[in-house]
């Protein structure tokens, strides 16, 4: 049983901002600092205020004149002492709004580094279970939460704090009696906060959801533009995009409601008490019970004091949103991450075996894809792996890549178990060429260059002469610096296939994984990329996934699978000549 006292308590979302900015602490300290002065320095346009309105007034009392001499005088100064004020304010207000971008940003930054790191270190699993347009968007609009935040939200709640606190202490000296029936009100706004704060939040959470929502068929509509306008479904996509704007708006005009109300609660009750203040003190000024100056300061700060209180809804409001938001980018950072042990300096041979391998997908936990796989690859053969569809062939390959782990028996290299080498380690010294292509949307050399990064211009044409691509990559405007376009859609198949197979020319892989790579294209382009895998296979361990005869003719070894077991295993003239399974699928064509 886990002892529950020694698990640490979670920090609240906002302390998790707080780190995030105490690590560009050289600035943001300065600036906070810098902030708490200008703060108070704006308290110094309401205190030489009311020395402007009510000092006059109490100096000539009593005398029955007022002299206007020394009244401009006096009042002279008091106006070069509050400029001098507001110039010091701006100065140092100047040198803090950078301060406080420049750590803000760079905290971001750092932020959205870490949670792409992450990102790219989750299991592959976690992107099956999720829809990327959904995943991609929600990140974006709850980084644009916590930016607001950090940029806006911090700043005004530091000034507008101190300007309350500077504005209470002033109004108690003014008038005690006063403050205490203003500050009345207070209980009251600190109830309604904690009431509507908790539904502001949580519509704010629904309201990221709705427009990651939305976010996420324009994306699925853009990758699929083709299919899209194919089929005519323009229409569609606009009714599917409409209804998730719909959901969003009505998400987002619930919760205006409650801040709307909320709002209109503070300014009722902060500035009620305000006016009833003010009257009262009018009552205490006829009576000579208060001066004209401290009612004048107590007017003038009374209500620097209503506005920072009426300011913190909305300041609280915004902190609401940003705990929605930062809840769920915290989910994703707290997500367990592909495994990092293992010995990461292993050096794979070729060789390879599955020992009483089976397989069940998480999300279909009924369904046993692998069952009981038992099967070795010697350095440099060439294996295929035939069957029907759905036979578990493609799951082979995400188990020999680590993108799934067994669900019982081991993969070995070399005689070593997988899980003892590095993942990294592995997947440096296996290259996948698979059926669709997907290159990146950059250049040309960066998709080649994607095989061993740094690579030099030489070593990139190399690998893509023995890829049959360097004479149509030569022939291009831009040549290697020609852009492919989204997923590589401004190259033909044929061209696509080549490029992947440059990229892992360039990786020099000791375990080739080929998923039939000519199987959609014409016969010039198989031709020619034939010749490349052939010479990409040539004293590499290479396991191929085979959909046409041609193909499987060559290879060293067949695997038949079917139904997730191997049910017969041998070259083609040996497996020809069982007549069993492998003959019944040459027959029908199935290769």
């Amino acid at each position: 049983m886990t002892d529950s006292s020694n698990t640490p308590k979670p920090i609240s979302s906002n302390k998790w901002i707080l780190g995030y900015l105490m690590r560009e602490k050289a600035v943001f300290i300065p600036s906070l600092v810098a902030l708490f002065v200008t703060a108070g320095l704006s308290l110094a346009f309401p205190w030489f205020l009311k020395e402007l309105v009510g000092n006059p007034v109490d100096a000539f009392r009593g005398q029955g004149h007022v002299d206007p001499q020394k009244v401009l005088e006096q009042s002279n100064a008091v106006a070069l002492k509050l400029l001098a004020a507001l110039a010091l304010q701006a100065f140092i207000g100047f040198f803090r709004v950078q301060g406080f971008i420049r750590s803000g940003e760079s905290a971001l930054n750092r932020l959205r580094r870490d949670l792409f790191a992450h990102l790219a270190r989750l299991p592959l699993p976690y992107f099956q279970e999720q829809r990327a347009g959904a995943l991609s968007s929600r990140v974006a609009a709850d980084l644009s939460v916590v930016r607001d935040t950090l940029l806006n939200t911090v700043p005004q709640a530091v000034r507008q704090s101190v300007v309350l606190v500077g504005g209470v202490i002033v109004i108690f000296i003014s008038s005690w009696k006063l403050s205490l029936i203003m500050l009345a009100s207070v209980p009251v706004v600190v109830l309604a906060i904690a009431l509507f704060g908790r539904k502001v939040r949580q519509h704010s959470k629904e309201a990221q959801d709705s427009l990651a929502e939305a976010g996420t068929v324009i994306e699925e509509t853009v990758q699929g533009i083709a299919d899209v306008k194919s089929y005519t479904n323009e229409p569609l996509e606009e009714s599917r995009y409409q209804a998730s704007l719909e959901s969003f708006l009505e998400v987002t005009l619930k919760g205006a409601k409650f801040r709307a109300a909320f709002l209109s609660f503070i300014i009722l009750a902060l500035f009620g008490a305000i006016t009833f203040v003010t009257w009262h003190g009018a009552r205490m000024l006829a009576n000579g019970e208060i001066t004209m100056s401290n009612f004048a300061a107590f007017i003038l700060f009374s209500i620097f004091v209503g506005a920072s209180l009426g300011s913190f809804p909305e300041i609280i409001s915004q902190l609401q949103q940003t705990s929605g938001a930062t809840e769920r980018l915290r989910e994703l950072l707290n997500t367990p991450p592909e495994r990092t042990d293992g010995d990461p300096f292993t050096k794979l041979g070729g060789s390879l075996a599955f020992e009483g391998l089976s397989f069940r997908y998480p999300s279909r936990p009924d369904v046993l894809v692998l069952d009981g796989l038992d099967f070795s690859i010697e350095p440099g053969q060439r294996v295929a792996l035939v069957g029907p569809s759905g036979a578990g062939k493609s799951t082979v390959f995400s188990l020999i890549l680590g993108f799934n782990n067994p669900e019982s028996g081991r993969i070995t290299f070399d005689g070593i178990p997988a899980e003892s080498i590095a993942l990294k380690a592995i997947r440096s010294q296996l290259a996948i060429v698979p059926q669709e292509i997907m290159l990146f949307g950059g250049t040309i050399r960066e998709n080649i260059e994607y095989g061993k990064p740094g690579a030099s211009q030489e070593e990139i044409e190399n690998a893509a002469r023995q890829a049959n691509a360097h004479e149509f990559i030569a022939a291009l405007p831009q040549g290697y610096d020609t852009v492919v376009g989204p997923r590589g859609t401004k190259l033909s198949g044929g061209q696509r296939q080549r490029v992947a197979i440059a990229r892992a020319i360039l990786a020099n892989p000791r375990i080739l994984l080929l998923d039939e790579a000519t199987s959609s294209l014409d016969a010039e382009s198989e031709r020619l990329v034939n010749e490349a895998l052939e010479r990409l296979m040539a004293g590499r361990t290479s396991l191929v996934i085979a959909h046409r005869l041609s193909t499987v003719r060559d290879a060293d070894r067949l695997l038949v699978f079917n139904h997730g077991r191997i049910v017969e295993s041998g070259t083609h003239d040996e497996l020809i000549a069982r007549n069993g399974t492998y003959r019944l699928l040459v027959d029908n064509q199935m290769l």
